[in-house]
């Protein structure tokens, strides 16, 4: 279990240490510069966009909180009343899926480097089409674990395990609802530079849930 928050820890020190450099890379000095003339000129010294920041942020954010939550989950099952519940099976299956997801969102994003329009469509469309299948695989590891008696409310091991893996599909379900957003704007046939940034963010965010699933996971399956 320590070696989960070790995880945790460098996972959060990649992202702060990330968001630290494009602030020690910035040059506020060049605000006192004669800015030249037209419309190429925004006033901004971070070298990457406010989008991207922001993002990163979010999950220092997030980091932070799943990382409470795992605290919280190793000191509960010290206690008397913990008993440890039987992982479906199905949750290999949804991990696969997620894995799936993340490798297309990546092939999708190499693709927008490459300017190859069809290939990040295509992308965006599988690594869309297994992140649904990961959620209705663990709506239906909740509906196995439910049908055999694993109810929340019955040993706060089972409370625990609806908790964690609900606050990750939630994640996952805001990321569904931008990864929606730019796929439609793809199949409207919008211009890929305009939709770039947005492929690589989703991209970014797929492979932190990965990670985070697969701590999560990990943890669930030790205890």
């Amino acid at each position: 279990m320590t070696t989960t928050l070790i995880f945790m820890a460098i996972l959060m020190l990649v992202i702060a240490g990330w968001i630290l450099k494009q602030t020690m890379n910035s040059q506020p000095w060049e605000a006192s510069i004669e800015p030249p003339m037209g419309d190429s000129f925004s006033g901004r010294s971070l070298p990457q966009p406010d989008a991207k920041l922001g993002l990163f942020v979010f999950l220092a954010v997030v980091t932070s909180l799943f990382s409470l939550f795992i605290s919280a989950y190793m000191m509960r099952m010290e206690l008397g009343d913990w008993r440890p519940l039987d992982e479906p099976s199905l949750l290999w299956f949804n991990t696969a899926a997620l894995v799936l997801s993340s490798l297309a969102l990546q092939w999708a994003r190499v693709a927008t480097t490459r300017e190859q329009i069809n290939t990040v469509r295509n992308g965006m469309l599988i690594g869309g089409f297994f992140a649904l299948a990961f959620m209705v695989g663990q709506l239906m590891a909740w509906q196995q674990l439910v049908s055999t008696g694993y109810l929340a409310h019955s040993n706060p091991a089972n409370a625990f395990f609806y908790l964690i893996t609900g606050l990750h599909a939630l994640h996952l379900l805001g990321g569904l609802v931008v990864w929606s957003l730019t796929t439609l704007k793809l199949l409207k046939g919008v211009e890929l530079a305009r939709v770039g940034l947005s492929v690589e963010l989703c991209a970014v965010y797929w492979h932190f849930l990965l990670v985070i699933w697969v701590i999560l996971f990990s943890l669930l399956l030790s205890t």
